[in-house]
């Protein structure tokens, strides 16, 4: 393969600065987004809520996702990715300023608006950076790239998990021992004043996403344009490149996204990730204080989730596609995602929770790999079928809330329902052995 097939995807302008911005960006997708590891068990005490109301968390902010993917396709077209991720930036800052008066009122529906307008947000920006991240260099070397942005996602997640945590659970013993002590209006007093606890840091995270979005807009990042003659697409297990066509028009004779079989079952393979990726995280905390640990230790431990991200990120860039291609990536960790979840159904105490952070180094490659595997000779339906597979982050949305009713129906027990995952897993594992070959044009 020449050199020009190998990156002719990518954008004119400057590759490093445009991967400098994505990477902040990144970082601001796992900033704000495994924050809700947190708003979890905080939301649950300060406004008195059962498991499954808790865990409207995720459906509230990744259902966003579902209804807010597409119309950002459309938003892209008519104004670029560059732009598109300035607007999605103010819309995350938008539902932070929510955060205040949700605080305010102790009002948990008003929470979950806020979180929807972030996540619509964040739908807005994965919907324009994670194409541009995977186009802009070679496509089989996408993993690699989109393994560097996950290590950003993740740093930032662990980041934002200390100071909210540092914020919000400090004092989390004397504050439930005097909260359980109160009744009345003495008790309801107690928890505005905890709830109050979010205004300040969703009011920085507010103005500082702003000024984000005014640098992103001014950074002048190149325009992608997937329908240009002169972008052929990549074959991305075989290299060979791919005829380019005019707007609106393909070369395998295909006029809708329904006609691309491994693209759909990309979308439903998305869905599921993110799904058993979000469940592992976010309902480790009570899964923590189930097996006996205090609130702020237990809140604390889905950052050795991210942490065996990132190793599993670290290990994809230097391995992928150099020693490892992604589709073998994604069949391993599929594969470590059943043995790990075995492990949780079958042991217990600390030894169960590991197993259940090591799910997350298990997690590591699969959306790397998926997401190349199933945008794939796309041509002009890149835009359409990146927003389909954002829509499939609403997996996020559901498996969460259906855990937390299962947690319910056995009597709190939180061990037994996730095995829930396995089924998953199995999914990702037909996909990456056959389900992204299905329709696939030779």
């Amino acid at each position: 393969m020449n050199d020009k097939s190998a990156t002719v995807a990518a954008p004119r302008g400057n590759y490093k600065q445009a991967m400098a911005i994505i990477a902040t960006l990144f970082f601001i997708f796992g900033f704000v987004t495994w924050l809700n590891s947190v708003l979890i068990p905080f939301l649950k005490q300060a406004c008195e809520l059962s498991d499954s109301a808790a865990y409207l968390v995720a459906t509230a902010f990744y259902i966003s996702y579902f209804v807010m993917a597409y119309p950002s396709s459309f938003i892209l077209r008519k104004i670029g990715f560059p732009r598109g991720m300035s607007v999605g930036l103010l819309t995350i800052a938008a539902g932070s300023l929510i955060f205040i008066p949700a605080a305010q009122l102790r009002s948990y529906p008003v929470f979950l608006i806020g979180l929807f307008v972030q996540g619509t947000g964040l739908a807005l920006l994965q919907t324009a950076s994670n194409p541009y991240v995977t186009i802009i260099g070679p496509i089989e070397s996408a993993a690699k790239r989109i393994s560097i942005m996950g290590i950003c996602n993740k740093i930032a997640g662990m980041i934002g998990i200390l100071v909210l945590v540092k914020l919000l659970f400090s004092d989390t013993i004397e504050i439930s021992h005097k909260i359980d002590s109160l009744t009345g209006a003495a008790k309801e007093a107690e928890l505005d004043l905890l709830a109050s606890r979010l205004i300040m840091p969703y009011a920085i995270m507010a103005v500082v996403l702003v000024l984000l979005a005014i640098f992103v807009r001014r950074a002048h990042l190149p325009e992608i344009n997937q329908e240009e003659d002169e972008l052929p697409k990549l074959d991305v297990e075989e290299g060979k490149p791919v005829p380019a066509v005019a707007p609106g028009v393909d070369v395998y004779g295909r006029t809708s996204l329904f006609q691309i079989p491994y693209l759909l079952l990309g979308a439903l393979c998305i869905f599921v990730y993110v799904g058993v990726e979000v469940l592992a995280i976010d309902t480790l905390a009570l899964y923590g204080e189930y097996n006996g640990l205090a609130k702020d230790v237990a809140s604390n431990l889905s950052i050795y989730c991210l942490v065996a991200f990132t190793i599993g990120y670290l290990i994809g860039v230097v391995a992928v596609p150099k020693y490892i291609t992604q589709k073998k990536a994604l069949i391993t960790c599929a594969i470590l995602g059943v043995v790990f979840t075995l492990g949780a159904l079958l042991t217990t105490g600390m030894t169960s929770i590991v197993f259940i952070i090591l799910m997350s180094f298990a997690h590591s490659l699969m959306w790397p790999g998926i997401w190349p595997l199933a945008i794939n000779k796309l041509g002009p339906f890149t835009k359409q079928g990146s927003a389909l597979m954002v829509m499939g982050i609403a997996g996020g949305a559901i498996l969460p809330p259906v855990y937390g009713l299962i947690v319910e129906a056995m009597d709190n027990n939180r061990q037994l329902p996730y095995a829930i995952m396995i089924p998953c897993y199995l999914y990702i594992l037909y996909f990456a052995y056959a389900g992204h070959k299905k329709g696939l044009p030779v």
